[in-house]
């Protein structure tokens, strides 16, 4: 069974103009946070000490713990706000931030040393995940600065702005 093209919601403008899809938005936009809201939110929450014992790899003691507390409230709040499209601009570059700067400390592919060799790497395998991290980041960067060339000074001028993705434009 086929669906019809315009079986999704479409806003449409008083001149007759397609908007955005609404639906479409909405379902790129959670897959953009999906890996974060729920499944790492979930797994820190139900694998905490576990987690833990992965910061304690970067951050030394009871740092290694609010590192964990504190990558749970990004990966539960940063999300709604992406997901609302409120505040949407500040949550998308803290997201970025965040995918980035873990890719940093937890995605070191430089450290086993075995990159070039042939074969079986640790580093390879480490480079990919690092890799997929920064990529993720600029996915977040694209709704905190858009495709405008004026998305950084819009970003600069009002960071806490919303893009109001499901309004019509």
């Amino acid at each position: 069974m086929t669906l019809p093209a315009n079986h999704l919601p479409v806003i449409v403008d008083p001149e007759g103009v397609v908007g955005r899809n609404v639906t479409k938005e909405l379902l790129l936009r959670y897959t953009l946070v999906s890996l974060f809201f729920p499944a790492s939110a979930l797994d820190k929450i139900l694998n905490f000490d576990g987690a833990v014992t992965q910061a304690k790899q970067v951050f030394p003691g009871e740092t290694a713990k609010l590192a964990i507390l504190a990558g749970l409230g990004i990966e539960l709040l940063m999300p709604l706000g992406i997901l609302t499209g409120k505040r949407d601009k500040m949550a998308s570059a803290v997201m970025a931030a965040y995918c980035m700067s873990t890719a940093v400390l937890f995605k070191r592919f430089w450290e086993p040393g075995d990159f070039w060799r042939k074969g079986e790497s640790k580093g390879r395998d480490q480079f990919w995940d690092f890799l997929k991290n920064f990529s993720l980041g600029a996915g977040f960067l694209l709704i905190t600065f858009g495709d405008r060339e004026t998305g950084f000074e819009e970003f600069k001028a009002d960071p806490l702005g919303s893009t109001h993705p499901y309004e019509r434009r």
